[in-house]
């Protein structure tokens, strides 16, 4: 009789508490009469709940539902989760977060809203995790990683790129930039803006009289089309190391002009100046911008002998043999490690300039030519270049239309050379016999490790050949890595020059 009542009450509450009534009003202690007081407290289970699921009724299986974390037994809270509500709904009049102890700061960092103003937590919250949930509020696609890792840097760089791209001459207030820069300074490393906006255009105010017949009253006025000038900004992060522009306008749609696209010259000796009292600046691209070469040669003149400039893109641009001597200055009066000049109107003048300032160059690793015309004649300049230059690493020339002469030379360079460990020759007319010299060069070369011959008319076989060689040169690399101090132990007894595989 005692199971049957133990099962009744599992399965109903109510009849728990029956049964626990009963037992308080008897004092606890149970009548010799037994079977006569069991009978009130014995109700039958119907038929539909006899051995139910467990899972039939979530709530019944379950006195307390305590999913929430911060659930408590105590009718009045305790005064410390008071004082922190009080501290949460009042944080952006009075922000108190320091003076906390650090369980109750993590308890506030968890409730306050990401949409408190700036000014109020820029320099007071340093918490990852706040700072990730208003990145993901504002973006729904948040890659940390091209911010440093750091959601708090990502957020403040995004918000000022977003201000960049939206701000209009003539029409926004330069305070809401200027305004930020006290609350982003110490985090903003990074600058990428792919849209500038020109002034807008307004229709010609007519004076009375002015109007007649043969004029037209939607004319509108020749404005000048100068974008935000980043003077003031540049100067006013004092960590900044990228600078990645593009003089452009996205979405334009029926409204295009060409004129929308222009990077004018007020826009160019005014970069010119900000890149050149940064001295923090690592790598400066300017991209697809139409800068040619007048406007190079005057960024370029603001970088000659820049303490920290890393890198230099300029590729997609209009770019000729004057602006590539430009930049061949550069390399002699700079510690520059990676130029990128692709897609310009590069030819043999210009090549043969950068490969006169290679030669003797000791900083450069990585040279981009591709989408230019140097052909022959500043491809063999190259090569020359590269008989005596010991620091490039990476080469790529590809689509330069450069054919056999080139690749003769070429082969002559990978015998010698041990530096280079990528070159890229696609889209030439290497033709069959410049494959065979370029396998020549390869069965001597220990240290290249990617070789692009495609779209170049080598012939398969050769071209097969050369990635033979490539992935031996790869996997001794491989082993070098794992294994270092056994090919030291190698160099010190044979050589160098006959350690390098």
């Amino acid at each position: 009789m005692q199971d049957t009542v133990t099962t009744s009450a599992l399965l109903d509450p109510s009849h728990s508490s029956v049964s626990t009534q009963d037992k308080s009003s008897t004092g606890g202690h149970t009548s010799s009469t037994g079977p006569q007081l069991s009978k009130p407290s014995i109700t039958p289970v119907p038929a539909k709940s006899r051995n139910p699921h467990p899972g039939a009724n979530f709530h019944r299986m379950r006195r307390i539902i305590a999913e929430d974390p911060e659930w408590s037994l105590a009718i009045v809270p305790l005064l410390t989760e008071l004082c922190i509500q009080h501290i949460i709904r009042n944080f952006q009049k009075n922000p108190i977060l320091k003076q906390m102890l650090p369980e109750h700061q993590q308890k506030v960092l968890n409730h306050l809203s990401p949409d408190l103003p700036l000014a109020v937590t820029a320099n007071l919250i340093d918490n990852e995790n706040y700072w990730l949930r208003c990145c993901m509020q504002r973006w729904p696609v948040c890659h940390v990683a091209h911010h440093g890792g750091s959601w708090k840097r990502m957020f403040f760089e995004r918000h000022l790129e977003n201000l960049l791209k939206h701000f209009i001459p003539g029409t926004t207030d330069p305070a809401v930039i200027l305004d930020l820069l006290p609350l982003c300074r110490n985090y903003v490393r990074r600058v990428h803006v792919d849209q500038f906006l020109p002034p807008v255009r307004l229709p010609a105010q007519l004076r009375p009289g002015d109007q007649s017949d043969s004029g037209s009253e939607g004319e509108m006025e020749e404005p000048t089309v100068d974008h935000y000038q980043l003077g003031d900004l540049v100067a006013g992060l004092s960590h900044l190391e990228e600078l990645d522009l593009v003089y452009d306008v996205k979405d334009c749609g029926m409204n295009f002009e060409w004129n929308l696209f222009l990077f004018t010259y007020r826009d160019c000796h005014s970069l010119a100046a900000a890149i050149k009292a940064c001295h923090t600046l690592k790598i400066f691209k300017l991209t697809r911008s139409k800068v040619d070469d007048d406007k190079a040669r005057i960024i370029i003149r603001s970088l000659l002998d820049h303490p920290v400039l890393e890198e230099l893109d300029l590729s997609h641009n209009l770019i000729g043999d004057r602006g590539a001597r430009g930049a061949a200055k550069l390399l002699s009066h700079s510690r520059l490690r990676v130029l990128n000049l692709a897609n310009n109107q590069v030819r043999a003048p210009g090549a043969q300039s950068l490969a006169h300032a290679l030669a003797h160059n000791t900083n450069l690793i990585s040279l981009n030519l591709r989408l230019n015309c140097i052909e022959d004649e500043g491809g063999q300049a190259l090569a020359h270049a590269l008989q005596t230059n010991k620091c490039l690493t990476t080469l790529h020339l590809g689509g330069n239309e450069l054919s056999e002469p080139t690749a003769t030379l070429l082969s002559q360079v990978l015998a010698i050379n041990t530096t280079l460990t990528s070159i890229n020759l696609s889209c030439n007319h290497i033709g069959l016999d410049g494959g065979k010299q370029l396998l020549e060069g390869m069965s001597d070369n220990k240290t290249l490790l990617e070789f692009d011959l495609r779209l170049s008319d080598v012939a398969q076989e050769s071209e097969y050949l050369i990635g033979q060689a490539l992935y031996a040169n790869r996997e001794a690399a491989r082993q070098r890595a794992l294994n270092p101090s056994h090919f030291m132990s190698t160099i010190a007894a044979n050589g160098p020059e006959n350690s390098v595989g």
